[in-house]
């Protein structure tokens, strides 16, 4: 099987992140036009239509992609504020952008793993990572699979078979390297003749991924550029391999300074992102946001919302305590809101 070609020399710009600089961006081919139209031209007439128009959208498309990086160090300072408990996860992101941000070398993330109770803050983290970077995220949940073909795909032969995450996230997407999510890969689960973290053996390898082959398209994709964030309850139930191949993170639990920032930053970021915030205080109550910190951070968005509309509904500007719902517990060791 013929493998990517390497990345071209263009220098074309995508559009500005967030927060940081302009991201610089190479084009890199993620597969081989001429072996799609090999494959379309062998298809039967009139059968394989899901694979036909999988192989139509990919040369409609090209097989160039944006392989982004920062142009300079982007300033990460804010990250570290609104992820207390992911500042060994941002370290090695900054050191390992301080290695490639004045070279012609593309950014190289290892792997990360994050362990932590349910809500830890995964998706946000790895979102704030995607738009640091100036890249796009893909999702995959590992704790409803049944069958490893979710991450490589499922034979064309099988019914209902369709191509598997990795492989849409880059025909369908902008980026050569994407954030990718595997949400509490600790609970995969497949039948016998499964592995449903198989793929990973060879993704999260530089070398092998460079032409991963999804089991529906079955032409080599370059997934050597993705950038892998797992998440996991649990290191004892993760395979040996897997863990080999990725940078641990055992995320703690904030203390309550960190609690009451995470609260004020989502009062404020609530109240700035609807026009019906203006009507209320810049900051809420001390009170209030002591009892905001005493809550599970997943709790903390729910409580605010509803907080604000009962406050409204009694006609005021400010958020009192009688305006925040039960809450169902104190903190537990999670880190932040999804």
């Amino acid at each position: 099987m013929a493998t990517p070609t390497p990345d071209s020399v263009s220098t074309d710009l995508v559009p500005v992140a967030r927060r940081g600089g302009i991201p610089i961006a190479n084009m890199r081919h993620v597969y081989r036009c001429d072996e799609v139209e090999r494959r379309l031209t062998k298809l039967p007439p009139k059968e394989h239509e899901s694979l036909r128009s999988t192989y139509e959208r990919m040369l409609e498309k090209g097989s160039e992609r944006f392989q982004v990086k920062p142009s300079g160090l982007p300033a990460m300072e804010h990250l570290y504020d609104e992820l207390p408990n992911f500042h060994d996860a941002l370290d090695d992101i900054r050191r390992q952008l301080a290695l490639c941000h004045d070279s012609r070398d593309a950014l190289e993330i290892t792997p990360m793993l994050l362990l932590g109770p349910p809500g830890v803050g995964k998706t946000h983290f790895a979102r704030e990572v995607a738009q640091l970077l100036g890249t796009g995220m893909g999702f995959v949940s590992m704790s409803s699979l049944t069958a490893g073909w979710v991450l490589s795909g499922a034979s064309s032969q099988w019914k209902g078979a369709r191509p598997g995450k990795v492989f849409e996230t880059l025909v369908d997407g902008q980026y050569a390297n994407p954030v990718m999510v595997v949400d509490e890969i600790d609970k995969a689960r497949g039948e016998h003749a499964y592995d449903p973290l198989g793929a990973l053996y060879s993704l999260l390898e530089h070398d092998t991924a460079r032409s991963f082959i999804d089991e529906f398209a079955e032409v080599a994709v370059d997934a050597s550029q993705v950038i892998w964030v797992a998440t996991a309850n649990d290191e004892r139930a993760i395979p040996e391999p897997i863990l080999n191949r990725v940078n641990v993170y055992e995320v703690q639990m904030p203390d309550r300074d960190a609690a009451r920032t995470i609260a004020l930053r989502l009062y404020s970021g609530i109240r700035g992102q609807h026009d019906w915030g203006r009507r209320f205080a810049p900051e809420p109550g001390e009170a209030v946001l002591e009892r905001l910190a005493e809550m599970a951070p997943r709790e903390m968005r729910r409580a605010w919302m509803t907080a604000f509309g009962n406050a409204r509904l009694d006609g005021r500007d400010a958020v009192e305590l009688r305006d925040l719902p039960e809450a169902h517990g104190k903190r537990s060791p999670i880190g932040f809101v999804q």
